[in-house]
């Protein structure tokens, strides 16, 4: 009888042990995968486009970790993400993404939000939504120091000039407004741009007030060229917002969060981000 009764404690012992076992690996295997969907807010954006956004090497000034790299993010858009995941309650994750993988990298939910310079033009808003606009700024010209466009007043000073802008922007397209100029290839990225503005394959190139103070700073050859006579704009091509899947729950959140940012406290944070960045991309 004692035998016949260790024997059956010893059993069944084990099979609570291993029911134990097999529930707590499901349980915890759901609450990671739960947790990770609820509590991340992934924020795509390129890292290249200071002082909107940039990459460095360390976490100095709020900078974030970029996900999958040893880099970090900073930048306005970045302390404004930041902002929208804290009043989100979610941990946020910067996932960098070249500027034509924004748009599909929201849609096909590998991220959920873009939080990268965007402006909410309409041809944007037939596949995504938008916020909030989040800043404005007005268009201007990049040109290197001592060139004959560095006084230009009006767009039409550059006529015959090689001007770009970044591909699948509105910024490239309204280089069509400047009688006789000679529209170079559009560029992938802002880098690009500056290297090529410094080795005279371009005159210069489009960009918004804020890039092109941050491209001034990080180049003493370069300069930002404001226009009295500029380029004709719809409000939504200068302004920026948070990009968002197509019927977001997020919307009405993030609205709200945004709307606790004054304009003061923006140009604030903008200024911060124009200090802050790095002294060549």
């Amino acid at each position: 009888m004692k035998k016949r009764g260790t024997l059956f404690l010893a059993v069944l012992l084990t099979a609570i042990l291993v029911l134990a076992g097999c529930g707590g690996t499901d349980s915890s295997k759901s609450g990671s995968n739960g947790k990770e969907e609820k509590d991340t807010f992934k924020v795509g954006l390129e890292a290249g486009y200071a002082p909107f956004n940039w990459s460095q090497k360390d976490d100095s000034n709020g900078a974030v970790k970029i996900s999958g790299s040893s880099e970090y993010a900073g930048g306005y858009d970045v302390e404004i993400a930041k902002r929208i995941a804290d009043g989100l309650g979610k941990e946020l994750v910067i996932v960098k993404t070249e500027w034509d993988g924004l748009v599909p990298a929201l849609t096909s939910g590998k991220i959920d939000a873009i939080i990268a310079g965007m402006s909410p033009t309409e041809e944007r808003k037939k596949t995504i939504d938008f916020s909030d606009n989040y800043y404005k700024s007005n268009l201007v010209m990049v040109v290197k120091k001592g060139s004959k466009y560095e006084g230009a007043k009006s767009i039409n000073d550059f006529k015959g000039a090689k001007v770009t802008a970044q591909l699948n922007t509105f910024h490239y397209s309204v280089i069509d407004q400047i009688e006789g100029v000679k529209k170079a290839t559009a560029m992938d990225n802002f880098p690009a741009m500056r290297v090529a503005l410094q080795s005279g394959i371009i005159d210069g190139y489009v960009s918004e007030r804020p890039e092109a103070v941050s491209a001034s700073a990080a180049n003493e050859n370069f300069v930002m060229v404001e226009f009295e006579d500029g380029f004709k704009t719809s409000e939504d091509d200068t302004a920026i917002a948070v990009g968002l899947k197509k019927g977001s729950g997020l919307t009405d959140k993030i609205n709200e969060i945004l709307s606790g940012i004054s304009e003061e406290e923006q140009t604030s944070i903008m200024d911060e981000a124009i200090k802050n960045q790095p002294a060549a991309e």
